[in-house]
């Protein structure tokens, strides 16, 4: 059996909804902390919860491969939790163990999930069984974050950042079927698997300028300018920084990287920044 974790979040319903194409439900089992949430999956769902070991002991019943989709948690505690799933996992019996990892997994980024992905993925590794760390690309859907503002005044005014390989979630979820279900296709930590474009900000303000017909500026503000701004909008002080640890990741280059894996995986193109920014835009 095939357990997925988070399988009611966007990354993990996106995950088993085209896992069904390639194997019967009966193969498949999730682990959610609201199983009545899964429901509509139409696969086996237990209750699971990262924090709570038993639970997941519980969910993990029978399985031959586990996929940990990272927690969505910020901090040192993120890389507990999924430690805590990957042990779960072994201890289950599962002879493989996946995780949802990041293109810039690295202990000295200057982006904390980066950091805590690199110390998940030591911890994986040490187990002795046959794992895959699945690097993915940056999210088109940070996109969501400030793409409405942007629109709503004309400006992108955010922290300088640098060039980013934005990967869309249809993309990634596919690649990571294909990882569970094509044998060794990917083992160990994978090559970053994002779209083969990078863009910065200015390039986002401008394509999106040429899809709305309206000019759309890029305005560069000071980190602690941005910080002051954010929290007077009510954004806690904490939230503010992690943010800032994007951008500052992203001028340093850390997010620059696009290789061709992921379309070779896939076998066809990567879909493009632009396709998701029009969707979004309507």
């Amino acid at each position: 059996m095939i357990i997925v974790t988070g399988a009611t979040g966007r990354l993990g319903r996106k995950i088993v909804g085209k896992l069904l194409d390639h194997v019967p439900a009966s193969a498949v089992g999730v682990s959610v902390r609201d199983p009545g949430k899964a429901a509509e999956l139409g696969v086996r769902a237990r209750a699971g919860d990262f924090t709570d070991p038993a639970s997941l002991e519980h969910a993990f019943e029978g399985a031959d491969q586990v996929l940990v989709v990272s927690a969505s948690i910020r901090g040192p505690r993120a890389a507990g939790a999924n430690a805590a799933a990957i042990d779960a996992a072994v201890r289950a019996g599962a002879g493989r163990v996946l995780y949802t990892s990041h293109q810039a997994a690295s202990p000295g980024s200057l982006f904390d999930p980066a950091r805590q992905h690199a110390a998940t993925e030591k911890h994986l590794a040490g187990h002795g069984v046959a794992y895959t760390a699945l690097r993915h690309g940056f999210y088109t859907s940070t996109f969501e974050l400030y793409v409405p503002d942007a629109l709503r005044t004309g400006e992108f005014r955010l922290p300088e950042d640098g060039p980013v390989s934005w990967t869309a979630h249809d993309d990634l979820a596919e690649a990571d079927v294909l990882a569970l279900t094509r044998p060794g296709a990917l083992d160990g930590a994978t090559p970053p698997l994002t779209a083969p474009e990078t863009l910065d900000f200015a390039d986002v303000a401008r394509i999106l300028g040429e899809i709305t017909g309206r000019a759309v500026r890029r305005v560069v503000v000071d980190d602690e300018e941005w910080k002051a701004a954010a929290v007077a909008r009510g954004v806690p002080e904490a939230a503010a920084e992690f943010t800032l640890g994007m951008f500052r990741a992203a001028r340093a280059g850390e997010f620059a990287v696009a290789g061709p894996a992921l379309e070779e995986l896939l076998g066809r193109r990567a879909i493009p920044a632009r396709s998701v920014l029009a969707r979004m835009v309507g």
